[in-house]
Order: structure tokens, then C-alpha cells, then sequence
């Protein structure tokens, strides 16, 4: 007969379903484990089925309660809880559990409902039918089950035996007989232990699920979040953007106002360069008109001793401008258009670069203030440091020295390269740390893989595990990717902050004392912890001694 499941059972069932407080554990039965089939309720207010506690009653031959063993004196009066029932049947429905009413094959009449299966006797009993399954001593053996249709699955068809064994090596129920015969020799467990161990199965194949299940929701927020910040980011360029171009256009609209300006004031010389000219034209032409009118009486007159005595005043040379080379410089003023709008042109585009050198500088500025709060400590793991590398007692310094130490051959220590590793690593989330590079002529910093061959012959590139950038021959700079990106700094670079992101798989290296972008490594994937790495190079004749160090972060 069936009864309360064990505690170790009651903990199996536990795992499957999670959580004792889920409502879908509050809808099944305690001993049968099965959503409520016309549940009852104790007087200590335990719910069961009501033939599952009948059943438990009766074995017994006292009453108590099946989960908290309260005894009653009395055998109480089962009534069935209606509103559980209507619970326990819609939750059925719904999740497709509703099973067909098996009917007792032992009715004659009408036809009530089954209340158990017997698998010794084949047939389904109601409760006054299976009432000698009770009592009579051969009956009380007989295997019962829940009502079910198909009683003839559960006998075995060729030695018409209950099937209560499962053979592994078969994967098939088989009968005490076919352990003797077809299954002789085959490793055989009872059906109750094959089911525990398909639970067990079943119960991490569930686990597995809701993982992936729990993974995939988590992916979709994080796909939601990366939406979410790429359109704050874009919004704030498009602001961005706006405001440089509005300050573009009224840069633009100031300066052809005063290249109209400029214009206009050549316009107003030329014009009155012109009217003097002219002025002065109108003049010469005046006197040259009574000149000539002189001539002309004088061409025309009788009294010679006249025309001799005034011949030389009259005919002699009149002083006027030489107006072969002159003219009004309209060339002059061309260029001067040309040059006022040479002029204009380089204004513009220092202004452009400057407008958007400051809004680059702002933003950069205000994202490292962000990151610097994923600030950690790093100190220098001494255990794999390269021989010739001289460390700070405190850690948080390393250059290059010339004589190499006897250091223990540890399994991390670089052995052909000026390279040492952080002692931290990190496995997610962000990090950020500082490391001042002011007086050197080369370095290399960033991050490693945990796994890298640190014995050999080190190529940096993220292939090999090494995200990082570096200076080379005092003003080459280069991000260390496949191939190698010459970079291009405004400014020699003093303090370096690295910036690393798991989720993201960013790696970002940033000029600290100007607030400008270095370089970034973007799509990366990480499958082991990093660890911050770091290279003084070489010394190059004493001119690369000065140490990197690992930099305080302060940051309002």
C-alpha cells in the first residue's frame, strides 16, 4: 500500500520542484505526490487525496496525520474540500493532467469510480470492491496503484507476471521469470530504484533546462541593456553633434558678415577712388578745352604780330597726370576676397577642430570619471617577474636592472622577456587601474590571459592572450593587435589607465592627464581570468631606467 514518502524522498521531491513555498507543491498530495484527486483535509489541516489517506488509515489501523503525525482518538470524517478540488481540477485542465475517470471492473451495475488498480489481480476496484484488498490476508500482498487503463503494460505478456524488475542492459521491464530465462545474468534493478535514478536524471536534465532558460532571459535583458545604453550613447553624439554644428554655423555666419563687411568697405574706397578720378579727368579736361579754343582763334586770326607774341604762352605744354597707369586695383581687391576667404577657411577649421577636440576631451573626461569608480588595487606578483626586473617592496614599481638575480625558476616567472604579471586576477565584471609612464622611451601595459606561454619566445597580440599597447623608440606608438595599429598621440602620454570590461569584452587604454582615448580592443572574448601585465622594455643605455608605477586613483 502506498504512504508517506520518506524524508530523503521528501527532499528528492523537493529538488524537483525547487521551492516548498512554489503554489504548484501547495496543489499536490504528500503521499502520492500527484495534484489533488478530491482532497480532504484533516483536523490538524493537512490536505490529502482522499483515497490516498483512506489507504493510509486503513494499513495502519489508527489514524494519524501522513506529514505531521498528529494522532486523533477518532477516526475523523473525511469530507472532501470542494474549493481545492475546483483548484486542483482548473490547474489539471490547464497544464493538460486530467486523466480519464477509470471506471471499477468489478460493478456489475453501474459503473463507479476506480480507486486503485490491482496488478496481481489485473482489474480496477472501486472503495466497496477493493474493501477485501484490506482484510483478507492473500489480497493484503496484491500490488496496488493508482487507477490506470492500461493494466495489461504492467504484466509481463510472456509469463503473465507482474513486470517489477527493469534490465539495464535491455532498457526494458522484465518479470521475476525473465531473469531466469532471456534476461538470465542481466543486471537487473527494481523498478522503484530505475525510476529514483530517472528522477535523478530527469531532475538534473530540468536544471539543465532552467539554466538555459535563466541564461537566455539573462541574454535578453543584457541584449536590452546594450540596446538601452547604445541609444543613450547615440542620443547624447546626436546632442553632441547639434551643438557643434550649431556653433559651426554661427562661427560661419559671423565671419561672411565680416567678409561682406570687408567687401563692402572695398567697394565704398574703390567708388570713391573712382569719383576722384574722375574729378580730377573733368578738370584736365576743361582747361584743355580752353587751350584748344585758343589755339583755334589764334589758328584763325590776321594780326601776326599778335599770334607771335602770345605763340609760346599759348602753345607751350600743359601739366597734366600721366593716366596710363592708373586705374582703379580691382585685382587687389579679388585678392582680397581670396585672401579674406583663405583666411575664413582656416578660421573655420580651427574652430571646427577646436570645438570638436573640446567636446571629444569633455566626453572622454567624463567617461573615465565613470570607470575610474571600478578602480582596484594592483600590486606586482614578484613570483613572475623576468630575473633582471627590479620590484619595489611594496609592489606597485618595477624597472629594468642590468645584473640578473638568482630567482626560483617558479612555473609563472617569465624567463626571455622584461614582463611581470599583477598578483590579482579577475574573472568579470570591470576593472580600472593607473600606471604613470612619465620619462620612458618604451613600455608595454595591459592585460594577460591566465594560460599564456610565458616561457618562450612572447608575440602580443590577443591570439596569444595579450590585449595591450605600448611605446616603442620614444614616440612610436602601437596597440598590440594582428597586425600591430601605429597610433597617433597628440601629447606624450604620462599616466595610463586601463580599462577592462568581461561582459562587454572590452579592453581600453586611456591618456589620463589629457582625457583622451588611447585605443580599444572591442568584441574580445574571455575564457580565463586576466591579469593586469606590464613591461619597462628595455633600458637603451640608461635612457629607460625610470620605473612604471602603479598610480593612487583619485577622482571626485
Amino acid at each position: 500500500m502506498e504512504e508517506l514518502p520518506s524524508s530523503e524522498a521528501r527532499e528528492d521531491r523537493n529538488s524537483i520542484n525547487g521551492d516548498y513555498s512554489s503554489p504548484i507543491y501547495e496543489l499536490c498530495c504528500k503521499v502520492c505526490d500527484g495534484v489533488f484527486t478530491d482532497p480532504v483535509t484533516t483536523p490538524c489541516g493537512h490536505n490529502f487525496c482522499k483515497s490516498c489517506l483512506t489507504n493510509c488509515w486503513e494499513e495502519r489501523h489508527h489514524c494519524h496525520c501522513p506529514l505531521c503525525k498528529e494522532r486523533f482518538t477518532r477516526r475523523p470524517e473525511l469530507r472532501i474540500n470542494t474549493t481545492l478540488r475546483e483548484v486542483a481540477d482548473d490547474f489539471k485542465k490547464k497544464n493538460g493532467l486530467e486523466k480519464t475517470e477509470i471506471l471499477c471492473d468489478a460493478c456489475t451495475g453501474e459503473k463507479f469510480k476506480a480507486l486503485k488498480s490491482c496488478l496481481d489481480c489485473g482489474l480496477s476496484f472501486c472503495e466497496t470492491h477493493l474493501e477485501p484488498h484490506t482484510h483478507v490476508l492473500r489480497l493484503k500482498k496484491h500490488k496496488l496503484i493508482n487507477p490506470v487503463e492500461n493494466l495489461e503494460d504492467y504484466i509481463c505478456q510472456k509469463h503473465n507476471k507482474l513486470l517489477e524488475l527493469f534490465c539495464k542492459e535491455d532498457q526494458i521491464c522484465v518479470c521475476q521469470f525473465c531473469t531466469e530465462t532471456d534476461h538470465k545474468n542481466h543486471n537487473t534493478v527494481s523498478i522503484e530504484e530505475e525510476c529514483r535514478e530517472r528522477k535523478t536524471q530527469l531532475v538534473k536534465t530540468q536544471t539543465d533546462l532552467l539554466q538555459m532558460i535563466q541564461d537566455r532571459f539573462k541574454k535578453i535583458q543584457e541584449i536590452k541593456h546594450s540596446v538601452e545604453q547604445t541609444k543613450r550613447s547615440t542620443e547624447k553624439e546626436k546632442a553632441d553633434s547639434v551643438e557643434v554644428f550649431t556653433a559651426l554655423i554661427h562661427s560661419i555666419e559671423r565671419s561672411q558678415a565680416e567678409l561682406l563687411e570687408v567687401m563692402e568697405e572695398k567697394q565704398k574706397a574703390a567708388e570713391t577712388q573712382a569719383e576722384g578720378f574722375i574729378k580730377e579727368l573733368e578738370q584736365e579736361i576743361s582747361v584743355l578745352k580752353r587751350r584748344n579754343t585758343k589755339l583755334e582763334q589764334l589758328s584763325q586770326t590776321e594780326e601776326h604780330l599778335h599770334l607771335l607774341q602770345i605763340y609760346s604762352t599759348t602753345c607751350s605744354p600743359i601739366h597734366t597726370k600721366n593716366w596710363t597707369e592708373i586705374s582703379i586695383n580691382t585685382d587687389e581687391s579679388g585678392d582680397t576676397v581670396r585672401t579674406a576667404l583663405s583666411q575664413l577657411q582656416q578660421t573655420l577649421n580651427e574652430k571646427f577642430t577646436k570645438t570638436l577636440d573640446d567636446k571629444l576631451k569633455e566626453r572622454v573626461s567624463t567617461e573615465l570619471k565613470r570607470i575610474q569608480q571600478y578602480a582596484v588595487d594592483v600590486t606586482l606578483d614578484s613570483d613572475t617577474a623576468y630575473p633582471k626586473l627590479m620590484l619595489s617592496a611594496d609592489g606597485k614599481q618595477v624597472s629594468l636592472g642590468n645584473k640578473q638575480q638568482k630567482l626560483p625558476n617558479t612555473p609563472r616567472r617569465f624567463k626571455k622577456c622584461p614582463n611581470v604579471l599583477g598578483k590579482q586576477s579577475f574573472s568579470s565584471g570591470r576593472i580600472y587601474y593607473e600606471v604613470q609612464v612619465r620619462g620612458k622611451m618604451a613600455w608595454t601595459l595591459g592585460v594577460a590571459r591566465q594560460n599564456v606561454d610565458i616561457k618562450g619566445k612572447i608575440m602580443l597580440n590577443p591570439q596569444n592572450g595579450f590585449w595591450t599597447v605600448g611605446l616603442w623608440n620614444e614616440n612610436q606608438y602601437k596597440a598590440c593587435a594582428d597586425p600591430p595599429v601605429p597610433l597617433t598621440l597628440r601629447e606624450k602620454v604620462e599616466v595610463v589607465g586601463v580599462f577592462v570590461d568581461f561582459k562587454e569584452g572590452l579592453v581600453s587604454f586611456y591618456d589620463v592627464k589629457s582625457s583622451s582615448h588611447i585605443y580599444s580592443f572591442t568584441g574580445q572574448t574571455f575564457t580565463e581570468n586576466l591579469y593586469p601585465y606590464f613591461s619597462p622594455g628595455l633600458n637603451e643605455g640608461n635612457k629607460n631606467s625610470a620605473p612604471l608605477i602603479i598610480s593612487p586613483i583619485f577622482y571626485n
